[in-house]
């Protein structure tokens, strides 16, 4: 049975966030990523985004599956929506959406926001999957000088 164990970023090596945030296939998705990603990045990175769970009671979270870090990803706050972001490594691009509808049953469940956010850079048109989860373009926004497409799927219960 295939398993997805949701985990404190904390919890993972940091030699295993390294190299999944240097690998070239990943890199290409990441437009706020240049430059490398170094273990001084990685102890700021951990330090941001644990400070979003200390300020906002939710995060990111690291994910195993089948026992292996896989990547990172969830929830987190983006000017007022909670904006849905995975990185994932490339050996588990195919479970993004198992993964996401996690996220959404916590964010529509528990959480009860009245709706998520995408945002993915322009220089990724296929936006069929993101379509096909319900989400609809609402926007554009620049987040550290980078243009990302706003995609937003609206809680059905509200």
């Amino acid at each position: 049975m295939d398993e997805i164990e949701f985990l404190s970023l904390s919890d993972i090596d940091e030699a295993e966030i390294i190299a999944l945030m240097n690998n070239p296939l990943v890199g290409k998705q990441m437009p706020l990523l240049a430059g490398g990603f170094s273990a001084e990045d990685c102890r700021a990175f951990l330090a941001a985004k644990q400070k979003l769970w200390d300020e906002h009671g939710f995060g990111p979270w690291a994910f195993r599956i089948n026992g292996a870090f896989a990547g990172w990803g969830g929830l987190q706050p983006q000017d007022g929506d909670a904006d849905f972001g995975l990185v994932l490594h490339p050996d588990y691009w195919g479970w993004g959406w198992k993964i996401f509808k996690k996220m959404r049953e916590k964010a529509f469940g528990p959480m009860q926001l009245a709706s998520i956010t995408i945002l993915l850079p322009p220089s990724r048109p296929n936006t069929k999957a993101v379509r096909r989860g319900g989400f609809v373009q609402d926007g554009e926004l620049v987040v550290g000088g980078a243009r990302f497409l706003r995609f937003r799927l609206k809680n059905p219960a509200l």
